[in-house]
């Protein structure tokens, strides 16, 4: 109820026109509202902070894919996010040339498909690096032949097996790869028309640099699209990676094998003596029946004990635990 006027207002209103204080005209010249033209052809569905959380998820994908891939390649891999942009998808279908590397991807739970892009130079670098060679691109572009696309397609597998991490926070996928096309003409995924999402990725593999684009459909996003805010994404990396990392430690470190010995005593003999030893000769121990035994895991003493029986094995006791300070 802000802009209602109360009658004391409205008659100081009128007071100040009838006196001249106030030009009528003066209160006709208010800006005019600016306008923003809306395409229907190209339907703005994804919103800048929706572009930017897609940039940070890959920035993560980035640098999994920076640290995974040499693994494989024995090469240096340097990866950069380069920008995020809304687009249809006949305009970034009409910007793919032949040959081509599109890895269709599934994402399961969720309806339909994206797609990882590769430039060919990139391609022709990892198969060449796969059987031996330096890792350079062909002088000449060509297609890819059905070894060459087994061998990338190895290669894509470890790309798209890596999408699941950087996700984790928005929804739990399985990404899956479907199909190698090097034809864009059968990549249509969805309509010409469909508004998509496209993350160009810039590898370097050793002096090999191309691009990596992402498509991603609005069609297949829109049940998690409300999640890629950055509010949303860095509050549930904050819980999620702490108490992950916290029981994953502990998980690893409670299945870790620990040796762990008793010691009986210990003795010093001659090499004489030792050389005439026979079975029922005995060994004076420094240590008498009645004292602790000392309890060593791996090679620090941690523990005292008695020594002991349970059922037909022999045992120890531990009677105290010897600390750090001591």
């Amino acid at each position: 109820m802000g802009d209602v006027l109360s009658q004391k207002e409205i008659d100081n209103l009128l007071q100040a026109l009838n006196s001249g204080e106030l030009d009528v005209d003066d209160i006709s010249k208010e800006p005019e509202k600016q306008i923003r033209d809306y395409d229907f052809a190209r339907p703005s569905k994804f919103s800048k902070e929706h572009l930017r959380t897609l940039e940070i998820i890959f920035e993560n994908y980035g640098r999994l894919l920076s640290t995974s891939l040499p693994i494989y390649l024995r090469k240096n891999i340097q990866v950069d996010v380069m920008n995020s942009e809304a687009v249809t998808y006949m305009e970034f279908s009409n910007a793919l040339s032949n040959p081509v590397l599109l890895g269709i991807v599934d994402m399961p739970p969720l309806k339909g498909n994206i797609i990882l892009e590769m430039a060919s130079n990139l391609g022709y670098a990892i198969v060449d690096r796969m059987l031996g060679g330096l890792g350079e691109p062909l002088d000449k572009t060509r297609d890819f032949s059905e070894i060459e696309l087994i061998i990338i397609e190895r290669i894509m597998n470890v790309c798209v097996d890596l999408l699941k991490e950087p996700w984790e926070n928005v929804s739990d996928f399985e990404p899956r790869l479907e199909r190698i096309e090097t034809n864009s003409q059968f990549a249509q995924i969805i309509s010409p028309s469909e508004m998509i999402a496209i993350v160009t990725i810039n590898m370097k593999i050793g002096e090999v640099e191309g691009l990596i684009n992402v498509c991603l459909p609005f069609v297949t996003l829109e049940p998690v699209i409300d999640k890629l805010n950055t509010k949303f994404w860095y509050s549930n990396q904050g819980d999620s990676d702490e108490e992950d990392y916290t029981d994953a430690v502990q998980g690893i470190i409670s299945k870790a094998p620990v040796p762990i010995k008793a010691c009986l005593g210990k003795a010093r003999i001659s090499v004489k003596d030792f050389t005439f030893l026979q079975p029922g000769d005995i060994i004076r121990l420094d240590r008498k029946i009645g004292d602790e035994l000392d309890i060593y895991v791996g090679n620090i003493r941690k523990f005292t004990a008695l020594p002991g029986a349970a059922g037909k094995n022999y045992a120890v006791r531990v009677t105290s635990i010897i600390r750090e300070e001591q």
